[in-house]
């Protein structure tokens, strides 16, 4: 097979299969808590509930098996996905309820970060809601019949997965049995490494944020200098224009205006002067 074809064979079945696996993902949520929640429904939602869980499973284990036979180097692709390989095992091996949980979550996660449209900041607050519901359905489930357990209704559950998550741990509710403290182990490991993504995020953005701010005051700075500089060449160049022509070094000498004066004006300047015969005709005329 074409290398070109496999790749856009494996491409086109993870975009064609990314909404429904988000769909039975919710299915899958659902089916979980139902039986946690409501202890008391008739046997047969428990047992749809059941078969809804392993279907739900089963259906990422396909396209975890899909992706594999579609993928052009199968055992660079086993090793570059680990967790969903043990997800599609560990349930086939020790068929426990918490562990195809904890199997259907961890597929779960591998496509919805494998999703173009959800981005880090909503991966991370529903990874946060995910975390948060099925650390609480799960420690309810354990701990609800424990003979020390204080952990017995759906409220203590959720508070005391918020107060493990955020590492707080007020202490006034904590799991008595073994499967309990190994919920609360994992569910503080998640929460530490949650909170450090969210702290991350937060502080890029600001930087981010920042950055873009200095980045349009250069803008404008430089704007400004350029302005400025345009400024002063535009009034040197008005200058220059404007000086009297003999101010300029080396210019040609400004013509002189002829001294253009009136007739009458002459001949009483003359006739002051005595010049003429007022008697005779002007010196120079016909006749004289």
């Amino acid at each position: 097979m074409p290398l070109m074809t496999t790749y856009a064979g494996k491409d086109c079945w993870e975009e064609r299969t990314q909404v429904p696996l988000l769909v039975l993902a919710v299915v899958f949520g659902v089916a979980y808590a139902v039986p946690i929640v409501t202890p008391g429904a008739d046997a047969w939602v428990h047992r749809l509930c059941s078969y809804a869980e392993w279907a739900v499973w089963a259906a990422f284990a396909l396209d975890y098996l899909v992706r594999l036979a579609l993928a052009p180097a199968r055992w660079a692709f086993v090793r570059g996905h680990p967790l969903d390989l043990l997800a599609v095992v560990l349930p086939m091996v020790q068929p426990l309820r918490l562990l195809r949980v904890v199997s259907t979550l961890l597929l779960v996660g591998r496509r919805a970060r494998m999703a173009p449209q959800i981005t880090l900041t909503t991966y991370v607050a529903g990874a946060v809601v995910g975390l948060m519901m099925f650390g609480s359905l799960a420690v309810l489930h354990v701990e609800r019949n424990a003979p020390n357990g204080n952990i017995k209704t759906l409220g203590d559950a959720v508070w005391w997965s918020f107060t493990t998550m955020t590492t707080v741990g007020y202490g006034d509710h904590a799991p008595t049995t073994g499967l309990g403290r190994f919920l609360a182990v994992g569910l503080m490991l998640s929460g530490i490494a949650l909170l450090g993504v969210v702290t991350a995020n937060i502080a890029a953005w600001f930087i981010s944020r920042f950055e873009r701010d200095d980045e349009a005051e250069r803008r404008q700075t430089e704007l400004l200098e350029e302005l400025t500089l345009e400024v002063r060449a535009l009034r040197a160049e008005v200058a220059r224009l404007s000086a009297p022509a003999e101010d300029t070094p080396g210019g040609p000498a400004a013509p002189t205006a002829p001294d253009v004066t009136d007739a009458a004006d002459v001949t009483d300047a003359t006739d002051a002067a005595g010049l003429t015969d007022p008697t005779g005709p002007p010196p120079g005329a016909p006749g004289a």
